[in-house]
């Protein structure tokens, strides 16, 4: 075969090795992250009850931050609505607040009402620099052989498009669209979410469209964020008489000091950040959505990325390439 016989000729790039500077403190955090004290907050337990309403209708019985409560532990923990209530309450009887639990029915009805949230980022006074790059959780359905085999409706898929801070690791803005979404489109809905200002907007090439640089123009005019999208392998100079577009600017560079040159003076290794995001996210909450609707998947993403920010908050690994 001619690939195993130029394997010893090939170029092989050795795996990148880094060390973790701040170990202890990391530690302590990954095991702060399973502590309940974290995630149950006292603010909730101490407004668990929902308050009086003055409008007609339904008096509801818990609070949303009681709602919230039991669906973030469900999906840190992985557990089944049913599965949660149980686990609540036996806490709260251990605790011993003789306060209720709600059940799975009301889990699942009220946990719709949070699938507009957008992520709670830390407040910060500097410009943030963006990251943005889409992934693809499962939702229920059959899988590919069982499709295939008897002719079921194969497992279908969403589409997450998210937008990271570089600087803290935390998701700023994301989007749950279908899986024909394409990441452009999407763009101008994630950077109008993120608040502050935007110093920079770092993208692979799949978001290499003239409406993501219209969309950060249009998000921030003075001082517009800086764009670091690689062009397409074909594209070339378009001549303006008026201006010198970004894009222009970085096919030029390209051209004549070469792409990794580009990439390292415009710093677009930091897009890996967004990557190991990713993969925190099916790491710790799973590659599948459990809810059926499209609403609660939503809001099931909503609340995943609040848990995953409070976890990063408190831990993050500080690692160094080793010589």
């Amino acid at each position: 075969m001619p690939f195993k016989h130029n394997a010893s000729r090939r170029h092989h790039i050795p795996k990148a090795r880094r060390r973790v500077m701040n170990w202890a403190a990391y530690e302590a955090g990954l095991r702060q992250r399973g502590d309940l004290t974290l995630w149950l907050d006292k603010a909730a337990l101490t407004g668990w009850h929902a308050p009086r309403r003055t409008t007609p209708g339904g008096q509801p019985m818990y609070a949303e931050v009681a709602i919230e409560l039991v669906l973030t532990l469900r999906l840190v923990f992985h557990l089944a609505l049913r599965q949660a209530e149980g686990f609540v309450r036996s806490v709260l009887r251990l605790l011993g607040l003789a306060l209720c639990v709600p059940d799975h029915s009301t889990l699942s009805r009220r946990g719709r009402a949070f699938a507009g949230r957008q992520p709670r980022a830390g407040r910060r006074d500097e410009p943030v620099h963006v990251v943005l790059d889409s992934t693809g959780p499962q939702v229920f359905g059959q899988g590919e052989w069982d499709a295939e085999k008897h002719g079921r409706t194969p497992r279908q898929w969403r589409k997450l498009h998210l937008a990271v801070n570089v600087e803290t690791g935390e998701i700023v803005a994301h989007s749950l669209t279908d899986k024909d979404t394409g990441d452009i489109s999407e763009c101008a809905v994630l950077l109008a979410t993120v608040e502050g200002q935007i110093a920079s907007v770092i993208a692979d090439g799949a978001y290499d469209g003239a409406s993501v640089y219209d969309a950060a123009a249009a998000r921030q005019h003075n001082p517009p964020p800086h764009i670091v999208i690689p062009p397409k392998a074909s594209s070339v100079i378009k001549a303006d008489a008026d201006t010198e577009t970004v894009r222009n600017r970085h096919l030029r560079d390209i051209t004549e000091k070469g792409r990794m040159a580009w990439q390292k003076a415009n710093g677009y290794g930091r897009r890996s950040i967004v990557e190991t995001t990713i993969g925190r996210y099916k790491h710790i909450i799973g590659p599948k959505l459990r809810a059926r609707s499209t609403t609660g998947q939503k809001a099931e993403v909503a609340i995943a990325i609040c848990a995953l920010n409070q976890m990063i908050r408190i831990t993050k690994p500080i690692s160094v390439p080793t010589v």
